[in-house]
């Protein structure tokens, strides 16, 4: 299982050597990590991680949901119950059945990166398997008990240089306030994300309400008093650092009403008396609330539509949300962000970075959107696509109507903390790769590729999110 130095290259020899020359340039550039869902508490406790299995399978949608997928119960892998149903709890059991099963991860994104770790991280060049299971466990468990391979401590092993966390509007961002009052010098910035109060069809959204008057002082029953309360919310993240706000809407649904017509869909939705589509219109309308704000104060504007949330219902009743069972579905773009676009979509000073699940939108809507519109940037491939084939696909299905300037780079959007330098290892060389190509095509001359390389693995990422 050894790492081989020339992974992810083409085959062809001449254009293997200009990746080689690329890459070389860029592998030890810093991480800049601007979209993810590392838990802030890591870096404000620095407190050793759990055991393996606590670490790497149970909280990693991409494993577990590969092994249901092949009918092993979740409880077996230790994922926790809504009801506190018995689950596995010892480490040992869970890591040894994913040792037995490591021949379904062949050919995926997630072999990639749990070899890249199991390498880099705890010095294990071996494929997983029953044999060798408890020993894998065995080191990684000595390994992860060691100053060394505490959170901060691989930080800067890792060489980030920033990374930002996901973070509820109503989060009062205590591990972020003790990072700063740590003397530490890792930079780590929250991340607005007001799903639970801008979306009626949140659970319990009506109590978030309640709570965002309570944390702000505003009168959030009424129109105004609700936009002023994110105001003060997104003011109070940006003072701990955060740059961008995130939202995790199902569909790209954006509007442009009238303040009467918006007061009065928030009176509606305040009294509970929504329709699924009005829902849809007010999360929409949000989206241009929140653009509005950002010219005033500057965070990007992240949108990650196209997802069927928590489509297996067994699995929702039983383990909650984000369990592994969200499924892309199509999405229009042209005709839905149209409003939003009228309206801000010309403005130089504003950032909306948009992702997409939906594959076939990448060059009949979102390149030709982002080729136009000074506020549009197009995200990485995201989910189920920041994966070798998926950046290639994202590559040429884009780069000829969008250039390489109207995307912002590289991210890793993960919670899988030790995942994070071979996520970004993947897209380094396969950019340098796909580089090579429009080199050896003499599409490009080198000295330019060499300039791109940099610029999608580091600069981008900062710009776009104004590090």
């Amino acid at each position: 299982m050894a790492l081989h130095e020339d992974r992810l290259f083409p085959g062809e020899t001449a254009m293997r050597g200009i990746a080689r020359r690329l890459f070389a340039a860029i592998e030890r550039l810093p991480i800049v990590s601007p979209h993810g869902h590392t838990d802030p508490a890591w870096y404000a406790n620095n407190s050793a991680f759990p055991d393996p299995a606590t670490l790497l399978i149970k909280p990693d949608h991409y494993i577990f949901r590969m092994l249901y997928s092949q009918g092993i119960p979740l409880e077996r892998l230790g994922v926790k119950r809504r009801d506190g149903g018995p689950v596995e709890t010892d480490g040992r059991t869970i890591w040894r059945l994913f040792a037995a099963n490591w021949h379904l991860f062949r050919g995926t994104p997630s072999r990639i990166w749990m070899e890249h770790t199991l390498e880099t991280v705890f010095g294990l060049a071996d494929p997983p398997n029953t044999k060798n299971a408890d020993h894998f466990y065995d080191v990684m468990s000595e390994k992860l008990a060691s100053p060394a391979l505490r959170p901060r401590a691989l930080y800067e092993q890792f060489n980030i240089e920033v990374i930002a966390t996901t973070d509820s509007a109503l989060d009062n961002l205590e591990h972020h306030d003790a990072i700063l009052k740590s003397g530490w010098k890792g930079r780590v910035i929250p991340t607005y994300r007001p799903d639970h109060v801008v979306d009626p069809e949140f659970e319990g959204f009506h109590s978030n309400i309640v709570k965002l008057g309570q944390l702000t002082g505003e009168d959030v029953m009424t129109w105004r008093g609700y936009l002023a309360a994110h105001r003060k919310r997104r003011a109070f993240f940006k003072a701990r650092g955060a740059t961008a706000s995130d939202h995790g809407h199902a569909r790209a649904t954006t509007a442009n009403l009238s303040p009467q017509e918006a007061e009065a869909l928030f009176g509606k939705v305040v009294r509970g008396q929504v329709s699924p589509a009005e829902a849809d219109l007010f999360r929409g309308q949000m989206l241009s609330e929140m653009a509005k704000m950002s010219l005033d104060d500057g965070l990007v504007l992240q949108i990650h539509p196209g997802s069927w949330r928590n489509h297996n219902v067994r699995i929702f009743h039983d383990f909650g949300r984000d369990m592994g069972a969200d499924i892309p579905s199509q999405t229009d773009y042209v005709g839905a962000l149209k409003p939003l676009l009228d309206a801000l979509g010309n403005e130089p000073n504003l950032t909306i970075i948009l992702f997409t699940l939906d594959e076939t939108t990448y060059s009949r809507e979102l390149a030709p959107l982002a080729g136009h519109y000074p506020a549009l940037k197009l995200g990485p491939p995201w989910w189920f696509f920041d994966s070798v084939e998926g950046i290639r696909r994202f590559r040429e299905a884009t780069t000829e109507t969008a250039g390489f300037y109207n995307t912002v780079g590289f991210n890793d959007d993960t919670r899988a903390y030790l995942s994070i330098p071979a996520r970004h290892d993947v897209a380094r060389r396969c950019d340098c790769a796909y580089l090579a190509r429009l080199v050896a095509e003499h599409r490009l001359d080198e000295d330019d590729a060499a300039e791109l390389a940099h610029d999608l693995a580091y600069r981008l990422a900062r710009e776009a999110y104004r590090l």
